[in-house]
């Protein structure tokens, strides 16, 4: 797991972390008794996690594991103790931290195209964040091993501008989705997002698009009061 630890403002602090295969597989098409081992590991408590469709849906959270199962691909809350989840094979797990208030947003090519970035942003300041927000890119395919097809690869461009076009090590078309996250992140704010680096044609991360793998990993964040 890699584990970090943020000010949150108003006394808190936010804690993210990020399972790797060793962790476990994290999918919530697993039986849930399956997976409530693999959850308490990282934090116990009820989770708040998503039916992720590619879309720009939020929900807000204001108790543990409010939600849990909804249609939606990003969650916001200022309430200490609930726990967000995402859960990703090479989508972009992105999380945002402002001043009293977290979200987490899970960003495939479709949810670029949908606007999720600026849909979470907007929940995290209805709910009450101030001041300004970072974001944190977690595990997700790089470049490298994206190969794209041009007519998505032109629809995620509109959206976010060239910066997003790549290359495969093989010289082939691709997305570069640290670039399309960075890019939507700088019409929201100033400072750039912070990039984990991780990828997920790693054999250390599970990958749908390098291995066919059924299995996810997770991306979590909460909210906990400084005593």
């Amino acid at each position: 797991m890699i584990s970090r630890t943020l000010s949150a403002g108003h006394g808190m602090v936010a804690r993210i972390v990020s399972t790797s295969r060793i962790d476990g597989d994290f999918s919530v098409r697993r039986d849930p008794g399956d997976l409530q081992p693999l959850r308490a590991a990282v934090v116990s408590g009820p989770w708040t996690w998503l039916d992720q469709v590619h879309g720009s849906g939020v929900v807000v959270v204001e108790s543990p594991g409010q939600w849990a199962g909804r249609a939606a691909d990003a969650a916001v809350t200022a309430t200490p103790g609930c726990v967000l989840a995402i859960h990703t094979a090479d989508c972009a797990p992105v999380v945002i931290i402002g001043s009293g208030a977290i979200g987490v947003a899970h960003v495939g090519w479709r949810g670029i195209v949908a606007g999720v970035v600026p849909a979470t942003v907007h929940a995290i300041r209805r709910i009450g964040a101030d001041g300004p927000l970072s974001a944190h890119l977690g595990p997700c395919i790089r470049a490298d091993s994206y190969e794209f097809g041009l007519d998505e690869l032109d629809a995620v461009a509109a959206v976010a501008g060239d910066s997003v076009r790549g290359v495969t090590i093989d010289g082939r078309p691709a997305l570069d989705m640290g670039a399309a996250v960075a890019a939507v992140w700088s019409e929201l704010a100033t400072d750039a997002v912070i990039d984990s680096g991780l990828d997920t044609a790693r054999p250390d991360f599970f990958s749908h698009r390098t291995r066919a793998d059924r299995g996810r990993q997770a991306t979590v964040v909460w909210l906990e009061v400084l005593s």
